[in-house]
């Protein structure tokens, strides 16, 4: 255990270095599932940045109908360690292979997480009118469109108005309400 004036900022570190990362790796796997166009250079760029990893792992963790189950098992892997890291840096009485355990219902929540704020930045970018071409939009586009074309089905434009949006983040929101806290509980999640 380390001093309390060095632990929140060592804390916030941790959880913020590897919380990045493993959004990175998630977001690859995203992208793969919705098919987005891998030249784009923001996909290019999360490639490059995750490839370094998933290269040895994919040698014992081949792909299962055309998804990267490597980059799913990298996000859980990542998650692990942050867990194990931070109950050994705030001196946790817990056994650290429980982390396997802890990191399932980070790694859903940091899913839900994704789309959540994706669906978001593009409902306040449909308010400015971007350039479709804008290779951050398209990307944006592609990444949640497999939530909001059913949504867009259902609730059609008022006024003008695009209400689809507020009821898929209203459903994740909802989603992550009932499915985390379970799952933190079944795996007796501390954090």
């Amino acid at each position: 255990m380390t001093d309390g004036y060095l632990l929140n900022p060592l804390v916030f570190l941790i959880q913020t270095i590897f919380g990045l990362y493993t959004a990175v790796v998630a977001i690859r796997f995203l992208l793969q599932w919705t098919r987005a166009d891998f030249y784009n250079p923001i996909s290019q760029f999360v490639v490059k940045v995750t490839s370094p990893p998933l290269r040895p792992l994919r040698k014992f963790i081949p792909g299962y109908g055309g998804y990267d189950i490597a980059s799913l098992v990298l996000a859980w892997l990542l998650k692990t360690l942050e867990l194990m890291l931070l109950t050994l840096l705030l001196g946790m009485d817990r056994p650290l292979y429980a982390a396997f355990g802890w990191a399932i219902p980070g790694v859903i929540k940091l899913f839900l997480d994704i789309f959540l704020f994706a669906i978001l930045i593009r409902a306040i970018l449909s308010w400015v009118s971007p350039d479709p071409y804008n290779p951050a939009v398209s990307l944006l586009a592609r990444l949640t469109d497999p939530l909001m074309r059913p949504a867009q089905r259902l609730i059609r434009p008022i006024s003008g108005i695009d209400l689809s949006p507020m009821a898929v983040i209203i459903a994740l929101v909802l989603i992550e309400m009932l499915l985390v806290p379970p799952l933190n509980w079944l795996v007796g999640s501390p954090f």
